[in-house]
């Protein structure tokens, strides 16, 4: 891997992140820096760029580790660019997540956690996702899509590999 820095424009925000916090306290900024560094280095968090983070606020690495794998919003390992998180608590399930899951395992031919062959989707089940009057849910990016049905994954995965669905 070449060496991990932080585009300018980034860097500039990342100064921006932990000037909001006294001095000393720059470990305060480490969740909304991690969302940077994933966003700008493959969607992921690998090791190197979790040690860049570290150098960057002034904290050991095991520090980085331990929030990185802790929040299940930081991915530990590449992962599509669609990343469908269904929600599988208690309300989802109840009205049918499973069942959409498994259409989604079965569709796209991989199981929870996987990736497509063509890099386009992840399925990464999710604890809570705060919407339980409107499940079975998933969240893409940044989106909530509700109440889903089979017939309404399968229009979200063909919008997806259509292009259609912005993520931001």
């Amino acid at each position: 891997m070449s060496e991990i820095a932080f585009k300018p424009e980034t860097l500039e925000k990342v100064k921006q992140i932990i000037a909001r916090y006294p001095e000393g306290r720059q470990k305060s900024a480490l969740i909304p820096v991690l969302h940077l560094a994933q966003k700008e280095f493959g969607g992921w968090l690998d090791v190197p760029v979790m040690d860049y983070v570290a150098q960057i606020l002034d904290i050991t690495p095991i520090e980085v580790y331990e929030v990185a794998t802790f929040y299940t919003m930081f991915n530990m390992q590449p992962v599509g660019k669609y990343v469908l998180e269904v929600c599988v608590t208690g309300p989802c399930m109840v009205r049918g997540s499973d069942t959409i899951v498994n259409h989604i395992k079965e569709k796209l031919g991989i199981k929870a956690g996987e990736t497509t062959a063509d890099g386009l989707f992840t399925l990464k089940p999710a604890e809570c996702l705060g919407a339980c009057g409107y499940a079975p849910m998933m969240q893409l990016g940044k989106f909530y899509k509700e109440n889903l049905t089979i017939e309404k994954v399968d229009e979200i995965l063909e919008l997806c590999r259509q292009g259609q669905i912005a993520l931001d």
